[in-house]
């Protein structure tokens, strides 16, 4: 589904710049039909690169607190912070890069423009959006000439689906489109206005300069190869998926944002077990999305008590970390049939700020789990309005028409969402064949 991924990914490409050479070559151990889950060690203890982050940390806060004056210092360990939190998932780590980029900033804004693009990824990343803008703007206005700037200001732009604006501000970018900071964001827009093999060209391409950045840290490195899998699995395509996934553990064997991008790979294919096996490998590091994946697995295994107890992860994960539009959560809600009246007041107030096609898609979802066919499907129109061509905003669109009598509106969208991605969600394509078999 269209950016269902979570802060450690949006940051992923704030500070980077031109790019090398190929990747077709990578070589992996077996192909993806045959290949056994490849849990890697990195995951099982031995986690050097966030160690190598942990001392230059050590090394800068120890400058830091020797110079209340050290406005690059505080940069610096501001930019370490954003990192680990990449590597680790660790949320508080967004909230320590954001203090410090501020203090630097306070100390000096001239020849600081390193701090002023943390405090904007550092709020993005919190998904404090419209503080971001702002920050954005502010950027933009002073160093307009870093194209990296203006990329960044886009992605916010998208996120909080002001596309009339996005699409401006990518306009001017044309001429930088290999830069690594502007090529995500021009894939992302390709996503969202539905041209699908534009992204999938722009995102291999992308991945292939990274490949050999020897200034790029791995973790962003193997990011790249993060994007091309998502793309590959939002359209079914599961080899391929696993391919790009694999290839970035090659990359960053330690990256555990591939572990549990796998883990979904096999939850498409119906491989419960190998599901488990991946998403558990990811420890203490998983997201809401793959707590959910695999409580959804053990469902499927028929052990409704390890699904529950996944279930609760999830709740108290939300919990520990409350953030604003935490979507990996009211989605797991509303995939669930869980908490629905809560999660529709939450999505109710979340899009008077975030009016982005997937705010609209899901408060289109709350409403048809609350019953209310008509109010669902005007949501809806505001989810297709750009013509984004994703599975999910099709099934979801199908079931409101159908819940409506509107039969071949419903017939039309299920079978277009079947058409995109076959396999888009491990039990609702099922859902949607059913429907359809109904409709006819």
């Amino acid at each position: 589904m269209i950016s269902r991924r979570s802060a450690l990914l949006t940051t992923a490409v704030t500070i980077v710049a031109l790019g090398g050479a190929g990747w077709a070559g990578m070589r992996l151990s077996g192909t993806p039909a045959e290949a056994a889950p490849v849990l890697p060690a990195a995951l099982g203890g031995e986690m050097s690169d966030v160690e190598v982050t942990n001392r230059q940390i050590a090394f800068y806060e120890e400058r830091v607190e020797g110079d209340p004056r050290a406005a690059a210092d505080r940069a610096a360990l501001a930019g370490l912070y954003l990192q680990r939190s990449r590597e680790t998932g660790e949320f508080e780590d967004f909230r320590r890069a954001e203090r410090l980029a501020r203090e630097s900033l306070g100390i000096r804004v001239k020849m600081n423009s390193r701090a002023a693009r943390i405090l904007t990824a550092s709020l993005l990343a919190q998904h404090r959006f419209a503080e971001a803008l702002e920050a954005a703007q502010e950027l933009v206005r002073v160093w307009p000439e870093d194209p990296a700037h203006r990329a960044l200001l886009a992605e916010i732009q998208m996120e909080l689906g002001e596309y009339d604006a996005a699409r401006r501000t990518l306009g001017s970018l044309e001429s930088a489109r290999e830069n690594l900071a502007v090529a995500p964001r021009l894939a992302r827009w390709a996503e969202v206005t539905g041209r699908p093999a534009e992204e999938r060209q722009i995102l291999y391409a992308t991945a292939d300069r990274a490949l050999y950045r020897t200034d790029l840290p791995r973790e962003q490195a193997a990011w790249y190869f993060l994007r091309v899998g998502e793309h590959e699995l939002r359209f079914g395509r599961l080899d391929e998926a696993e391919k790009a996934f694999r290839d970035g553990l090659q990359v960053e064997p330690s990256d555990f944002r591939l572990v549990s991008a796998l883990a979904r790979v096999e939850a498409h294919r119906g491989n419960w077990r190998r599901a488990v096996a991946y998403g558990e490998a990811v420890g203490d590091a998983a997201d809401i999305r793959t707590l959910g994946a695999i409580g959804d697995a053990y469902a499927q295994l028929g052990d409704r008590d390890a699904a529950e107890r996944y279930y609760d992860r999830v709740e108290k994960a939300a919990a520990d970390n409350p953030e604003p539009f935490n979507r990996q959560w009211t989605q797991f809600r509303l995939d669930h049939d869980r908490h629905v009246p809560e999660t529709l007041a939450i999505l109710q107030e979340e899009i008077r700020t975030r009016r982005d096609v997937l705010g609209y898609d899901m408060l289109a979802w709350a409403l048809y789990r609350s019953g209310r066919y008509a109010e669902a499907r005007e949501a809806m129109s505001g989810a297709l309005r750009m013509g984004t061509q994703d599975a999910t905003l099709h099934f979801h669109a199908g079931m409101i028409e159908r819940a409506l009598g509107n039969r071949e509106a419903a017939r039309r969208h299920l079978e277009h969402a079947l058409e995109l991605n076959p396999r888009f969600h491990p039990t609702f394509p099922a859902e949607a064949r059913a429907a359809l078999r109904s409709l006819r």
